[in-house]
């Protein structure tokens, strides 16, 4: 019995032409690899009661599981909430490990600390990048799961292969598909997902809900699949609900799980025989994953038909409402049958001399920092192109607004209205580059399932991710918004007429963004839904407002509220901007009593920018200007290093 677990590509095989020496490049090159699991429990808490009057109270989820699964097909089946998925996702270390007891073996050895990198897992939703084609996806997997000592020759014909066996090679150059680009069929998209974790040859792959959104044919069409692959020597594990009998059949391996508990663990075309000898036989032409789960749940002939002869409907009911006491019953049955005894015998004889040491979970890569950095920008500016929806949208909407307010404020005179209007005009500026960034929300939610699965398949570090979905967003959704709305708006209003000015104000613009920007990301990272997110922004940005220096004078605030101006992103770039404007600049009011505070000025109806900045509490000094964009890049770095810090302790785990 060997002990070590093969699952990445034997390199060493290779000849200079990219496949291996004397053979071809098999999906099947890996050794056999033997999956035991031994009293396997899992306990979670769980809140009940309303807000205030919560208890929280111990659910088992799984109770004293064992089994062996082998190469080739291991079918997981039982009722909705049964436990499925949770005994899957504990054989494939993706469960929390908190309340899991038991142990799970690979060749009688304990599982390697990174198991969950080395192994393939093929979620139940798709988590492929939509905007791709399926050959740039298999690419992006083979880039950062296979060792750089691949080459790129090696690598390409490892995806071709993977195509030809899949059946992707027709579709090999059309992308997957979103909500708004038509793409390939249900059944191409779960081979996709398959292909995604063939990318390095698992010998074990585990499957959550195979069929999931899936007709009856083309779902049929992937269990052949898969049953072609088991038959190279790979072990598959998947959950499955209610497969049809041409699906059932291709079943090496059944286990059968219900309200956590284990009915069945063995051959599958042995589990009708087992449950006749207890009394539950199957009628003829009834599918037998039906009438398992139709005995499971009480509600079929066959639980009265070991009784009677004639259907008693209130014996049903009876059933039905002693659901957990039915699968009680018939655990405890399976327990005393020799299917039990004879798979407790065989996991002593795999386990013998094993050690049980308690195993550090952690994830490995196969590549470095900076590459990773290089692929996953990559993948992030081709969806960006090839979803251009919001990007297009959203600078169709920066030129509309500028045009609309260079044409509210177009040539703003020297006089007390050419002041207002220029003040209001910087209003409006950092007003909108605040609520603009409110589209930055999504940026860490849209994509939060795929970002999750690939970390834990050690695709890349959560820096890499986290760098490439800033340069992504901040420099064509943020930088260029505010470049284009600089130049309508500044030329329009005809403010100060130096180059130095207008690229400070260019600069303001973008710091106001990027800093708002990153408080989206940080108060939306790892929430699952954004209107929690966009009521608590909008929210903020209102209170901000009204700190910003515009709706009320800062100087007349009361001491203990005046505090909260020092945390308004709108404060910050309307001081910078009014200051940049202004200092240098007289208004006149054509020999009218002026009506600007604090007026010191050469005449009674002229007043300089600096009085004005003087009566805002502002000093019309140099470091009056760059101390706001210091304050705003100090704010920017703190709001995304929350940001990061939440996506790195972010749930990765169910």
């Amino acid at each position: 019995m060997t002990h070590d677990l093969q699952v990445s590509i034997p390199v060493s095989e290779f000849s200079t032409n990219g496949s291996p020496s004397g053979k071809t490049l098999s999906l099947g090159t890996t050794k056999a690899a033997t999956v035991t699991f031994h009293n396997i429990c899992y306990r979670v808490k769980m809140k009940s009661g309303f807000i205030g009057c919560r208890k929280v109270v111990d659910k088992d989820i799984l109770r004293d599981i064992n089994g062996i699964m082998r190469p080739g097909l291991n079918a997981i089946l039982g009722p909705t909430g049964g436990g499925k998925s949770s005994l899957l996702d504990v054989l494939a270390a993706r469960k929390d490990p908190h309340g899991l007891s038991g142990d799970v073996l690979i060749n009688g050895a304990p599982q390697p600390a990174n198991f969950k990198c080395i192994s393939g897992y093929v979620v139940q939703d798709d988590v492929v990048m939509g905007t791709l084609t399926v050959r740039e996806n298999f690419q992006f997997s083979a880039a950062l799961r296979l060792p750089r000592t691949v080459r790129q020759r090696e690598k390409e014909e490892r995806i071709n292969q993977i195509l030809n066996e899949l059946g992707l090679t027709k579709v090999a150059d059309s992308k997957v598909g979103t909500q708004f680009i038509r793409g390939i069929s249900g059944g191409e998209r779960k081979r996709t997902n398959i292909g995604m974790e063939l990318i390095t040859d698992p010998a074990i792959l585990f499957l959550d809900e195979p069929t999931t959104g899936l007709d009856a044919s083309t779902a049929n069409a992937v269990l052949l699949l898969l049953k072609r692959m088991a038959r190279q020597g790979k072990t598959i594990i998947f959950s499955i609900h209610q497969p049809r009998y041409s699906i059932f059949r291709l079943f090496d391996k059944l286990t059968l799980l219900a309200a956590g508990r284990m009915l069945y663990h063995g051959p599958a075309q042995n589990a009708l025989e087992y449950f006749k000898s207890i009394g539950y036989e199957c009628e003829p032409y009834n599918n037998p994953a039906d009438f398992f789960l139709d005995v499971i749940n009480g509600d079929s002939t066959a639980v009265a038909s070991n009784k009677t002869d004639e259907i008693d409907i209130d014996s049903i009911d009876e059933h039905i409402s002693r659901d957990k006491t039915l699968a009680e019953k018939l655990a405890e049955t399976y327990t005393s049958s020799t299917f039990y005894q004879e798979t407790k015998a065989e996991l002593e004889k795999l386990s013998s001399g094993s050690p049980r040491e308690s195993i550090f979970r952690q994830i490995t890569y196969s590549t470095s920092f900076f590459h990773q950095l290089k692929w996953v920008s990559k993948r992030m500016f081709k969806n960006l192109l090839g979803n251009p929806q919001a990007s297009i949208a959203q600078l169709c909407v920066t030129v509309f607004l500028g045009l609309v307010v260079g044409a509210i404020f177009f040539a703003a005179s020297d006089d007390s209205a050419g002041l207002q209007n220029r003040i209001g005009a910087m209003f409006f500026m950092t007003t909108n580059q605040c609520f603009s960034s409110i589209s930055a929300i999504e940026l860490f939610v849209v994509e939060k399932k795929i970002f999750i699965h690939e970390y834990i398949s050690g695709y890349y570090r959560i820096s890499a991710y986290f760098f490439s979905k800033l340069m992504a967003d901040l420099i064509p959704m943020r930088t260029l918004p505010s470049i284009i709305f600089a130049c309508i708006v500044y030329f329009m209003i005809g403010l100060k007429p130096t180059a130095a000015a207008f690229f400070t104000m260019m600069f303001t613009l973008m710091m106001v963004s990027y800093t708002a920007t990153s408080m989206a990301l940080a108060i939306a990272t790892g929430q699952s839904v954004v209107a929690v997110a966009n009521l608590l922004m909008t929210i903020t940005f209102v209170f901000m407002i009204i700190f910003s220096g515009l709706l009320v004078n800062l100087t007349s605030i009361m001491s203990w509220l005046s505090w909260l101006q020092y945390f308004s992103i709108p404060r910050y770039g309307m001081t910078a901007l009014e200051v940049n404007e202004l200092t240098g600049l007289t208004f006149c009011n054509n020999g009218s009593t002026s009506s600007f505070p604090n007026s010191t000025a050469v005449s009674k109806t002229c007043t300089t920018g600096e009085d004005y900045l003087k009566g805002q509490g502002i000093d019309a000094t140099s470091w009056a200007l760059w101390q706001n964009h210091v304050a705003l890049a100090c704010m920017t770095i703190i709001f995304l290093t929350i940001s990061y810090l939440k996506l790195r302790f972010m749930k990765k785990f169910s």
